[in-house]
């Protein structure tokens, strides 16, 4: 039998432009010629076995082929995706007609043993990712036959063998309308069908069974099913602007661009999207922006694909480096390609969510959509101000002509939204978006503007509303161009949750919910600031400033507050107000870093900080900023123990400015302290009691709470030589386990206890180390489990049994951490520079040693060990994390009790530390 004569693969049918030429992603010719040589006298596998062979190696040479070309133009996606189509329609097509004519010939064929094969889905549309799902249907005329199940059978081994993902169903016609009716998956797959091969006269009859039984009414249910469908797909994948988006399921994603497609090709009966711009849908530049916005998302899916080897579509932080650098994006002013190919990502995001709330108000409009229901019960009609009308529960421009003869419309809207509570018409936005150059020089400095803008973030009391609707409009970065930059901007760090853009807003919206005093509970400081009073517009605009220097070169305060200084009269800021603004945009970080890196326990800490506030005002706004600084970055970043430290430097800050620095020193603290402890302890003897109070050198005293000295007092208490004692305990308000250690002071303990707690997955947030004067250490840690929390009380006892089988010596944590001590795959893309400074200002008697680095499980125990072998006393550490850079600090002296001065001595130490953290890093990427 001559396969070659008997086998007819279709040439290049009518297709979409190609990314390569046909014959170098299936070579037609060649694949008959290869055919014909088989030995057709073989038997079922063997046959099966070397037919797959001839088309393996075909596919391979065609992907090969397609994925070169792609490389060569990394955005052309629409080249891409029909290369992968036509690839797989040759295979479909080879694979049908062996299956047919050489495998299971039948040369009469009956009425019933007719089949033709349907592409649907994505498939059936035409767009093909490298490795999407194959869906096909194999349509007969009556039930199955035995020669279609065999062909149908044999066809999917075949398939299978070429390692295809296959979606496939057998069904007749009557079966196709029936299902279809009662499931909208399935209706939705028809909606995209496209005939492959077979029978053509049977492909036909499904098309006008389809369009007179199943797509013939108006539809209403099918457009409900697919928007509750892509409400609940939003819901399980997160906002668009999470920082791992999934690209074909995520908001602004593939599958809402499919969405709004399926839904015009059901109600208008379009094939292509362009169709929709006669119709009066999409205007010629919204078409554009759909084209853009699909194109894109397209060839990202595809680098996807291509990167993994494998059907994937999650951006994860490592996919996103190298999808950016096989798009061509590279470094530029301070950013890393990576960041720049994801504001690109986020801006189409956006594009494909405007362009969906357009549509779908488009459906409303026509009664396709139903109202969402508490509009259709609760419909007032509030009074509009002239030039504004109520269409479909939103608020719509009377006249487009007379709104722009005023510019000042552009903004009067969004306080027309917020003051009725309504939402604005698409029709509105679409006015808006399309007219913003009107928002000028001369436009921004009119007073009338500045009252609209300052009341939008003052007076309605919902000023996200209209700041996240501005922002995806463009008109907040068009009435403040300085904002233009940071639109979309994302920050490729594991800190960060959302874009600088949205970080913004959700410190405003944070600001927004302690003024209406929905977080006095949690955040009582903060809440009693704003209760007293401060300067709101103050406090609004330099929130909403106080990132608006990133992506560039400089300090991101350094050049915000620069441009604070420029944009605060052009916002109608008085010019206190402005120097006030620029203060707390240059130093909008400082509170948290003095909180979080520093030893709010030394007075010194607290007096540099009250010398660099100055006034309890600037305290005062300094402290809410903060709060909703770090509120905004994450919903789990604020947890208890950020609230503390902020909580306690506040407090600190403020009776020190208040009462006089004299005040803030070590003497005052420890004599409380000790009064503290005795009326803490009024039933020990007395003796005993002195013996503990005596025991202690100054530090200890003010370096930490009663509660802690209840407890070292306790253990230390008749301990011999030879006792290790541990207290383990749930520090509820701090959100941490505070373990406590007492034993016989040697070398290298706190280091020890740093890998015993590493061991055990205790993430060490503060540490402090304290000798008694008759030789004993008391150590205490703060730990914080994985998630961030206490560790749960069931735990403890494992981790008292770990903790001192590690200090007894029966556990080498060296050894033991180094199959613990990795960086997972998907963090490796993080790069994190290593700052190492020495700072003897910061506290009277330390040097501070400040390490900023990539964080990982092993590296305080790395550290501290290298500390340790250098003769480096360490008092206390004070650990903060920020996604996947940590910065470690630790107050030290060296071992005559001395500071580190000498700049050479700091730079063996550096040189040490480094060493140490770079063969760290080294055996965590292994």
């Amino acid at each position: 039998m001559d396969l070659a004569k008997t086998t007819t693969i279709s040439g290049a049918r009518r297709h979409p432009r190609l990314i390569c030429a046909p014959e170098q992603i299936f070579d037609v010719e060649a694949v008959q010629q290869a055919l014909s040589q088989l030995d057709t006298t073989l038997e079922g596998a063997a046959l099966r076995a070397d037919i797959v062979a001839v088309l393996r190696s075909t596919q391979e040479a065609g992907r090969a082929a397609i994925a070169a070309a792609f490389a060569e133009s990394p955005f052309d996606a629409r080249a891409m995706t029909s290369s992968y189509t036509y690839l797989t329609d040759q295979l479909m097509r080879a694979v049908l007609g062996i299956a047919s004519q050489i495998l299971h010939p039948n040369p009469n064929p009956t009425e019933g043993e007719r089949l033709a094969m349907i592409g649907v889905g994505g498939y059936g549309r035409g767009e093909m990712a490298p490795h999407s799902d194959v869906d096909l249907l194999f349509l007969i005329p009556y039930k199955a036959t035995a020669w279609s199940e065999s062909v149908i059978e044999s066809m999917l081994y075949i398939l299978w063998d070429l390692k295809l993902k296959v979606g496939h169903a057998t069904r007749t016609i009557d079966e196709c309308i029936r299902l279809g009716a009662d499931d909208f998956t399935i209706q939705t797959a028809l909606l995209e069908h496209r005939f492959i091969d077979g029978d053509i006269s049977l492909a036909n009859e499904l098309d006008t069974s389809l369009k007179n039984d199943l797509f013939a009414g108006a539809g209403r249910d099918f457009i409900e099913a697919k928007l509750e469908e892509r409400d609940n797909r939003h819901l399980k994948q997160g906002e668009r602007y999470v920082v791992e988006p999934n690209v074909k399921e995520g908001k602004g994603g593939l599958r809402d661009l499919h969405s709004l497609f399926w839904i015009a090709k059901f109600i208008h009966d379009v094939d292509r999207v362009a169709d929709l711009v006669e119709l009066g849908v999409f205007r010629a530049d919204e078409y554009d922006t759909f084209r853009e916005a699909e194109a894109f998302l397209w060839a990202v899916r595809g680098h996807l694909h291509l990167l993994a080897g494998r059907a994937t579509e999650q951006l994860t932080f490592d996919m996103q480096v190298q999808v950016a650098k096989v798009m061509g994006y590279e470094d530029i002013g301070g950013r890393r390609g990576v960041e720049v190919f994801m504001q690109a990502y986020f801006r189409h995001a956006t594009a494909v969510g405007d362009l969906t709330r357009i549509f779908v108000t488009g459906l409303e409009a026509s009664h396709m959509k139903a109202e969402p229901l508490l509009e259709r019960i609760f419909r007032r009609r509030p009074k509009m101000r002239d030039g504004f009308q109520v269409v479909h529960n939103r608020i719509a421009v009377k006249d487009d002509d007379e709104f722009l003869s005023d510019k000042l419309n552009l903004l009067r809207i969004f306080e027309e939204a917020l003051r009725t509570g309504m939402l604005i018409h698409p029709d509105a936005m679409r006015l808006i978006k399309a007219n913003l150059s009107l928002i000028d020089d001369d436009m921004r400095r009119t007073p009338e503007a500045r009252r609209i803008f300052l009341d939008l973030l003052l007076k309605h009391g919902n000023p996200e509303r209209a700041l996240r609707r501005m922002n995806e409009l463009g008109v907040l970065s068009a009435f403040i161009p300085e904002f233009e930059p940071i639109v979309a901007m994302m920050q490729f760090n594991m800190y960060h949750s959302y874009t600088v853009d949205e970080h913004t807003i959700q410190c405003i919206a944070h600001l927004a919910r302690i003024e209406k005093g929905e977080l006095e509970e949690e955040l009582p400081v903060a809440s009693s600031i704003l209760e007293r009073g401060v300067n709101r517009k103050v406090l609004y605009v330099a929130l909403l400033l106080h990132d608006i220097g990133k992506g560039r070169p400089e300090d991101h305060s350094i050049i915000g507050a620069k441009l604070a200084r420029r944009i605060g009269p052009r916002l109608g800021l008085k010019r206190d107000e402005v120097d006030t603004v620029e203060w707390l945009v240059r130093y909008h970080l400082l509170m948290s870093d003095m909180a979080q890196k520093r030893d709010i326990a030394d007075p010194r800490t607290v007096r540099d900080f009250a010398k660099a506030v100055q006034t309890v005002k600037r305290l005062d706004l300094l402290c809410v900023l903060t709060v909703c600084d770090i509120r905004g970055v994450g919903p789990n970043t604020w947890n208890n123990w950020k609230a503390v430290l902020i909580r306690a430097l506040y407090r600190q800050t403020e009776r020190a400015l208040e009462t006089g620095l004299e005040d803030l020193n070590r003497e005052n603290r420890g004599a409380e302290a000790k009064k503290t402890l005795r009326a803490a302890l009024k039933d020990w003897p007395r003796k005993v009691l002195q013996r503990e109070t005596a025991r202690h050198y100054p530090p200890y005293w003010q370096g930490l709470h009663v509660t802690a000295h209840i407890a070292f007092a306790e253990m230390l208490r008749d301990i011999g030589n030879d006792d290790i004692r541990i207290d383990l305990h749930p520090d509820e308000d701090r959100g941490a386990t505070r373990a406590c250690f007492v034993m016989a002071d040697h070398p290298g303990i706190f280091a020890r206890l740093a890998g015993a707690l590493a061991l055990v997955g205790a993430n060490v947030v503060d540490a402090r180390s304290y000798t008694t004067k008759d030789g004993f250490v008391t150590d205490a840690f703060w730990i914080q489990d994985s998630e961030g929390h206490a560790f749960e009380s069931a735990r403890l006892p494992r981790l008292r049994e770990m903790i001192e089988k590690t200090l007894r010596g029966e556990i080498v944590a060296r050894d033991a951490l180094k199959s613990r001590d990795k960086v997972k795959k998907r963090e490796r893309a993080f790069k994190v520079p290593t700052h190492i400074t020495f700072d003897n200002e910061g506290s009277e008697i330390y040097t501070i040693i400040e390490v900023d680095t990539r964080d990982r499980p092993g590296l305080l125990y790395d550290l501290t060990r290298t500390l340790a072998a250098s003769n480096v006393y360490i008092a206390n550490a004070v650990i903060a994390t920020y996604g996947e850079q940590v910065v470690d600090t630790f107050y030290v002296k060296d071992m005559f009790g001395l500071k580190y001065y000498t700049e050479a001595k700091q730079r063996v130490l550096e040189k040490r530390l480094r060493e140490a953290i770079a063969a760290g890093v080294e055996r965590a990427e292994k």
